[in-house]
């Protein structure tokens, strides 16, 4: 939040102050059922016009403060996720009155939270195991030394993939952000204008009660015209939203209508091969599947430089195989999984989806031999697979 009216700016800081106040006393030992001081920091929030995502970063903020001891045992980190979770569904509510995408967000904060949940009792086990480990290998000398190189590795490997993280998680917030911004600009600067222009029209039609018949049709066929215009832009507005072919008709359909819209925006060639009985799968897998191969493509019309695409989805005892493959100029893998700084959600996007329907997820490219993205999901959910790129 950056604001250049300095007393504002002060405003805020005391919010956020009274918020990690708040939220310490409501986590701790005395805990008592009681919300009512995070529906005071709402309104606050509301009468200082904060945004969800404002009154979502002070949280987080507060929360890594009452979270951050690493030996905090998991069974407390996820009660103290609960209720925290709880405090800030209290505090944004007076945020939220009348938004019609208030049941959706908060369904998307509980499956975060289920996420991040499941994260953190999977990490305290895998450090349970590494510790077993060390103490086994301190027998041996030698064997120390390479358990010691070992862990450097790991240790490098998770630093990396923390950053890549948390470097998604503020992507996404900015990318969610720059698409409203872009949404509310296109209908402020052209669909206004459309509907202007309509008005115009018709104030003429009204005021002009001797018009001839022939330009009495031209006019009305003029804002015919940018009535038609207006439709097609609140269209394209919702299919990148949501695509209503998806819903309405399936995954196939939605796929196919999306690679020939490609086609015909980008000149690269698509082609697309499918089994019977994707429909049977569930509605989340269904959208994870579409946004994988929609986000694959456009990546590929964006840094590929290939002339060809090509989608196949394939049937295996237990899960979909899905394979998209280009002949664009490639890229150097490593240098991507040691690059410190994400531009763009592309690989990372991609993976997350796979991941939270257990699925698996992989990249294979090299300079000049074009990229190739390998991901399969299962039919049903089971032990989650380690992701790799």
């Amino acid at each position: 939040m950056e604001l250049s009216d300095n007393k504002l700016s002060g405003k805020i800081k005391a919010l956020a102050e009274s918020y990690e106040k708040e939220l310490r006393r409501y986590l701790g030992p005395n805990h008592y059922n009681d919300l009512q001081s995070a529906l005071r920091l709402g309104h606050r929030a509301v009468a200082l016009k904060l945004e969800t995502l404002d009154m979502a970063a002070i949280h987080e903020q507060a929360l890594l403060q009452q979270i951050q001891p690493v030996d905090t045992p998991a069974a407390v980190r996820v009660k103290m996720l609960k209720l925290a979770t709880m405090f800030f569904a209290e505090a944004i509510t007076p945020l939220e009155e009348g938004h019609r995408g208030a049941i959706e967000f908060n369904n998307t904060l509980s499956q975060i939270n289920e996420e991040l949940n499941r994260r953190t009792l999977d990490l305290a086990k895998s450090n349970q195991q590494l510790k077993k480990e060390i103490t086994k290998r301190k027998i041996v000398e030698k064997t120390l030394m390479e358990s010691k190189q070992q862990t450097v590795e790991l240790l490098e490997q998770s630093r990396l993939l923390q950053t890549q993280l948390q470097m998604l998680s503020r992507n996404i917030l900015r990318a969610q952000e720059d698409e409203r911004k872009r949404i509310s600009r296109e209908l402020h600067d052209v669909v206004v204008q459309l509907l202007t222009g309509i008005n115009v029209q018709l104030t003429i039609l009204k005021n002009e009660s001797l018009v001839s018949t022939k330009e009495l049709s031209r006019k009305i066929s003029d804002a015919q015209r940018l009535v038609v215009k207006s439709v097609d832009i609140v269209h394209r507005f919702a299919r990148e939203l949501r695509p209503a072919v998806l819903d309405d008709l399936g995954l196939m359909p939605a796929l196919h209508t999306f690679m020939k819209s490609f086609m015909k925006e980008t000149g690269v060639r698509a082609s697309l091969t499918a089994f019977n009985g994707l429909e049977k799968l569930s509605n989340t897998k269904r959208t994870v599947i579409y946004r994988v191969i929609q986000e694959a493509l456009t990546n590929v019309a964006r840094h590929a430089h290939a002339s060809r695409v090509d989608v196949y989805i394939e049937k295996l005892p237990s899960a979909v195989s899905i394979r998209i493959k280009d002949d664009g100029k490639g890229f150097d893998l490593k240098k991507l999984l040691r690059a410190k700084k994400i531009k763009h959600l592309g690989v990372l996007g991609m993976r997350e989806r796979v991941e939270m329907v257990r699925g698996t997820f992989k990249i294979e490219s090299a300079l000049e031999q074009g990229t190739t993205i390998l991901i399969q999901i299962p039919f049903r959910n089971g032990i989650k697979k380690k992701a790799c790129i």
